[in-house]
Order: C-alpha cells, then structure tokens, then sequence
C-alpha cells in the first residue's frame, strides 16, 4: 500500500504529483501492463539484449567524444 503523507495547507494537486511518483518508482504500472499480456521468454531475452546493446553503443559514444 503506497501512503502518501498530507501536510497542513499542502494543495491537493501537490499530493497527487507526489502519489504518481511513488507509482512510478515502484513500477506497479508498469508491471501491470507487462501482465495484461503473454510475451516468450525468448522475446524477453531479446529486448534485453537490444536494451543492451543501446546502452553499450550510448556509453562507448560518450567515451569517444
């Protein structure tokens, strides 16, 4: 359960922004879009590896400029 504490005067749209951030950090959205669905261990592996290469390709970039 994600509590989210109000201070005294604090607006309601303040409080909102900070629940959406407490969502996003513990990627309970995210995990429940990955559940709606059924992907392959092996197309899992994949985008792990392509994820991967991107990041490797980004960091050898930045080492060469």
């Amino acid at each position: 359960m994600i509590i989210v504490p109000i201070k005294e005067g604090e607006s309601i749209d303040k409080v909102l922004k900070k629940l959406k951030r407490k969502f996003e950090k513990t990627g309970v959205v995210k995990e429940l879009r990955e559940r709606q669905k059924f992907t392959k261990p092996s197309i899992k592996k994949r985008e792990e590896k392509l994820k991967a290469i991107y990041i490797q390709k980004l960091q050898e970039a930045e080492q060469s400029n």
